[in-house]
């Protein structure tokens, strides 16, 4: 199995959004742009949310096992995935890439 490094490459915070539909929460995403998580055989990160992890897992464990090509050449590096978490009110965006061997 391959492992995958897992970058977060935007956050995003849509206040109209939050004003409108969300109840208040004194706590929400502690991700920051330019972090980055390693996979090993396919398991979720320490430190990573469970739920960017549910957003993301069958594409890292597509990944790990030597996978790829998603959506039929979707990505320039096909053994790499852009995805996001599913929180509608802060999206984070995350590059998913396999880790070359040495």
């Amino acid at each position: 199995m391959k492992n995958c490094r897992i970058t977060v490459i935007r956050k995003a915070r849509y206040d109209d959004l939050i004003e409108k539909y969300e109840n208040p929460i004194e706590h929400a995403c502690d991700l920051e742009e330019g972090d980055v998580f390693v996979s090993l055989n396919g398991e979720k990160p320490d430190g990573l949310c469970e739920s960017a992890w549910e957003s993301m897992k069958n594409f890292v464990k597509e990944l790990a096992d030597g996978g790829g090509n998603f959506y039929d050449g979707w990505m320039k590096d096909p053994y790499s995935a852009m995805i996001s978490c599913n929180d509608g009110f802060r999206p984070v965006s995350f590059l998913i890439e396999t880790l070359k061997e040495d």
